[in-house]
């Protein structure tokens, strides 16, 4: 019986002592492979200045705010939604804004396309998001009209293709379309 039970107590000192030495070096891995600050901090102030950047270049891929025609003008910014900076494995999701100048006849072939109706007479209740004009960010601000009258479509949020969530807020006077866009 006592040999037994020295038995017993070697195996579980040595399952102990196993356990122990697996987690070190899982712990050990894991220090190995992670940045250092200053790497950290030199992602976290590269994200920073792309997040700040207002851009021009035209939206690509264009399928992804449908019916925009051959547009003039176009501003628009991305901003990290999680961060990208992390070790976590995972994607990090984005979030964009933008304010696109639209040829007169393409706003108003786009608010008939879509029907767009006046966003004052919407019913903020129904709608899939809480997104408004109101939320542009505010590098923006200067390319939206001064007294927009923004119309909205639900029709167009939900037009394919539609790999990002999408809410458009068309103002025909103006020939403007203020964008936002997330990644699901």
């Amino acid at each position: 019986m006592k040999t037994r039970k020295l038995v017993l107590v070697v195996v579980l000192a040595a399952a102990t002592t196993a356990l122990l030495a697996a987690g070190g070096c899982v712990a050990a891995g894991i220090l190995l492979l992670q940045d250092s600050p200053a790497d950290v901090r030199s992602c976290q102030k590269s994200v920073q200045a792309a997040e700040a950047k207002l851009r021009t270049d035209r939206w690509d891929p264009p399928e992804e705010l449908p019916g925009l025609g051959d547009y003039p003008e176009i501003h628009w910014q991305s901003r990290a939604l999680g961060n990208p900076c992390s070790l976590v494995p995972g994607p990090t999701d984005w979030a964009y804004q933008g304010v696109v100048k639209l040829r007169p006849e393409d706003a108003r072939a786009l608010a008939q396309q879509y029907e767009f109706q006046p966003y004052a007479s919407v019913n903020l209740d129904e709608l899939p998001h809480s997104s408004s004009p109101a939320d542009a960010w505010p590098a923006l601000m200067p390319f939206l009209p001064a007294a927009p009258r923004w119309l909205y479509s639900r029709s167009y949020d939900e037009a394919d293709p539609s790999p990002r969530w999408r809410v458009g807020f068309l103002d025909v006077e103006h020939q403007t379309l203020f964008f936002l866009l997330n990644d699901h």
